[in-house]
């Protein structure tokens, strides 16, 4: 049957209404297709694709998916993290800073029906500050919270970055010390060795934004362009000099500065860097701190100091760190930070806070070439049950139904099928065992139980399907 729908009867479909006319035009439509005739305009097929840059979750997808976020949240929970969520639409205004950041220009926003700017989140940082604020110190610190929202970010796309991704947060608010970015490294380690993951294949660098802000201190550049200077020196890595020139000029930076700038970000040894800022430097204390607790971590051989990494937020106050495959093939693949003043710029209180965002798209890919992705082919059922004949059926729903209550994961067949299509339909699931109810069986009270790795089969009481599970199980 085709259906025939004007632009009028969309729109009004799209607000909760369909005229009269629309309603009769679509009636004669039908009835006209029912007595054999055709549309006088073919309809435009319609695109199966997703919108550009997002995904679609297969049941293949959304078990891969389902497993990493599960260890996400394992190695959340291993380290005391409560779970939370907020609304993937947001206030415009939480995102809209003034320091030149790539996120304000990537926002998906517009202007609801009540004429006001809103916009996808393309970040969950914002949100926790603003729950944080609603509760008005009601809140006990410090808090340990993880999430993992889907973010939102119209970007250029290569290998691993999406308009659309994944992000596990974990994040501390109410403490000042570098426990906190020790506690969250430490937490990033747990969850790249769970995975299989050695320090061969990943290192964080890790670095201080005091370090940009004690050498722009000495070079006599004014507070205030701290932060937007760092969001210009994050893009130095995939950007020349001369491509930000003009922004530089705009800060009132002459290229002198930045060259100058630039020659301390290449030090890659803290012993360097208290050669140039001098031992009593809040930044080389800081660092220094940091470096001996993820040794008392031992996590030691996935650290490595970076003074160019000063991450791309302009939130961010003191150590910076960036987890990056060694092979040097894949982005980013998490990064995070302390942002002690984010509360502040929204009109709250001073209140100390650490945490990082970890992609999902990133860390699937690394995963996939060294080998260590779990096949995802098992779709997680126990057992198929079946009748082998229509009148059977009601004994067959008996069976299911014992067996679910006994704890199986039980995919019962739901029409005529015949033999050989059920031990196939039984393999593609990857199921253990197959249920039979012959008529025989039946009978007697009785169902036959195929073991489809060992091939054997025994004849059981339907009364003692749930002896027979806790023996499986054992």
């Amino acid at each position: 049957l085709t259906r025939t729908f004007s632009a009028t009867a969309l729109h009004a479909a799209a607000s909760g209404r369909v005229s009269n006319a629309v309603q009769d035009k679509d009636m004669l439509s039908k009835s006209e297709a029912g007595k054999g005739g055709s549309s006088s305009a073919k309809q435009p097929q319609l695109d199966t694709n997703p919108p550009k840059g997002t995904r679609d979750f297969y049941p293949e997808d959304m078990r891969m998916r389902t497993w990493l976020f599960d260890q996400w949240r394992d190695v959340a929970k291993t380290y005391g993290f409560s779970e939370y969520d907020a609304p993937v639409l947001e206030s415009e205004a939480l995102y809209t800073r003034k320091a030149g950041e790539e996120v304000t220009q990537q926002l998906y926003n517009f202007v609801d029906k009540g004429d006001r700017a809103v916009a996808l989140r393309p970040e969950m940082t914002p949100s926790l500050a603003r729950m944080v604020m609603a509760k008005k110190g009601g809140l006990t610190l410090p808090l340990k919270w993880f999430s993992i929202p889907q973010c939102w970010r119209y970007e250029r796309m290569t290998r691993g970055r999406r308009r659309e991704h994944f992000q596990w947060n974990m994040d501390v608010w109410g403490v000042s010390g570098e426990e906190a970015d020790a506690e969250l490294l430490s937490a990033m380690v747990h969850f790249f060795k769970k995975v299989g993951l050695t320090s061969e294949d990943v290192g964080i660098k890790v670095n201080s934004r005091l370090v940009i802000s004690e050498v722009l201190t000495k070079l006599g550049i004014p507070s205030e362009k701290f932060a937007a200077t760092c969001v210009l020196v994050d893009k130095l890595e995939k950007v020349p000099l001369d491509a930000i020139q003009g922004d530089l000029e705009e800060l009132g930076l002459d290229r002198s500065v930045i060259e100058q700038l630039t020659e301390v970000l290449t030090v890659k040894s803290i012993d360097a860097i208290k050669d140039v800022l001098g031992e009593e430097s809040e930044a080389f204390q800081q660092i220094t701190k940091l470096t001996n607790l993820c040794e008392a971590y031992g996590i030691s051989d996935w650290i490595i100091f970076d003074a160019s990494v000063v991450r791309g937020l302009a939130y961010y106050t003191g150590v910076v760190f960036e987890a990056f495959d060694r092979k040097g093939v894949l982005r980013a693949i998490a990064g995070g930070g302390r942002y002690d003043k984010l509360l502040e710029t929204f009109g709250g209180d001073p209140t100390p806070a650490a945490g990082f965002g970890f992609g999902d798209a990133v860390i699937v890919e690394l995963l996939k070439d060294r080998k260590l992705l779990p096949a995802f082919d098992s779709v997680g059922v126990d057992t198929v049950v079946f009748a082998m004949g229509s009148d059977l059926y009601p004994a067959a729903l008996k069976v299911a139904s014992k067996l679910r209550e006994a704890g199986q994961n039980v995919d019962l067949v739901l029409e005529d099928k015949k033999t050989k299509w059920v031990f196939k339909h039984a393999d593609r699931l990857g199921a253990k065992y197959c249920a039979i109810i012959g008529s025989q069986e039946f009978e007697n009270g009785e169902v036959a139980i195929k073991d489809l790795s060992a091939g054997e089969q025994q004849t059981i009481s339907v009364d003692s399907l749930s002896e027979w599970v806790e023996k499986q199980n054992q």
